[in-house]
């Protein structure tokens, strides 16, 4: 679980100072991601959950004459991803909710997410909102993970930490997982029709660079679940875990690069009003 608190805290902060490396590991997926938006019109374009602004970014200049605005409920992802525009005059950041946030002037044609949309708290709502806030027919493009199983990274990270009571969790608990069943995207998405699910198998980098072994474990121990272990593990168990890790990111090495085998959804679908 990933809260809108924890987005808006350390979490935020670190994949802000991190965004060079978080926008590696999506290095694989984001030109399926880009083909696909490119096949969408749209001149009012939001970027739901637009963390650093890589796709914010690459939307609004490959679309000059379209306005592109991302939002993000972090502050600190927003001050990088405005640090990183640039005299664009057709691209916007905002820090807000997306969930209960409205475009400013002429409704969104196109929503556009990379792995943003996970973390709505009533995704229902959320969908509902962002449907009710869109122009007729508008479309919307969005890449989320698929199950942790098919997410290497995650499993074998999840196996180097001790047994621990699984934690309460409703529906509709946000985290990087949140959307891998098709089903229950289909009923998050209210509001919308024409639900299509394509999948996307990739890389996930990890390390690269002089020292592919130690740049992948200082990304980890920042980012993602192996960060969270190193944050709350006590002594003795984190020791266990850090070399566990270290023997997995070696075993990972290869060809230069530290990699894991990820699994995502591409997901489309229109607004379902006249």
């Amino acid at each position: 679980m990933t809260s809108a608190i924890e987005w808006q805290g350390g979490v935020g902060r670190n994949w802000a100072s991190e965004w060079e490396r978080t926008d590696r590991t999506f290095a694989a997926l984001t030109p399926d991601l880009l083909r696909a938006i490119a096949d969408e019109p749209g001149a009012q374009v939001v970027d739901i959950g637009c963390g650093a602004g890589e796709i914010a970014l690459t939307v609004a200049r490959a679309r000059p004459a379209a306005q592109v605005i991302g939002v993000d409920i972090s502050a600190d992802l927003v001050e990088t991803a405005n640090a990183r525009t640039g005299e664009l005059p057709n691209l916007n950041f905002t820090v807000a909710d997306a969930a209960s946030w409205t475009a400013p002037g002429d409704a969104p044609e196109l929503y556009v997410s990379r792995h943003g949309v996970m973390f709505f708290e009533n995704p229902p709502a959320a969908f509902a909102h962002l449907a009710r806030s869109a122009a007729p027919g508008a479309r919307m493009v969005f890449s989320c993970f698929r199950s942790v199983q098919e997410n290497t990274w995650a499993t074998e990270i999840r196996r180097l930490l001790p047994p621990a009571k699984p934690a309460p969790v409703d529906r509709y608990t946000p985290g990087p997982f949140a959307f891998a069943d098709p089903d229950h995207v289909r009923h998050c998405l209210s509001g919308w029709r024409d639900v299509c699910f394509t999948k996307l198998d990739f890389a996930y980098v990890a390390g690269t660079g002089t020292n592919p072994v130690a740049d992948a474990l200082s990304f980890l121990s920042r980012i993602g679940p192996a960060a969270a272990a190193i944050r709350t593990l006590p002594d003795s168990a984190r020791a266990a875990f850090e070399r566990g890790l270290l023997e997995l990111v070696q075993s990972r090495h290869v060809g230069g690069r530290v990699c894991f085998p990820a699994a995502a959804w591409l997901v489309t679908a229109t607004a379902d009003k006249p």
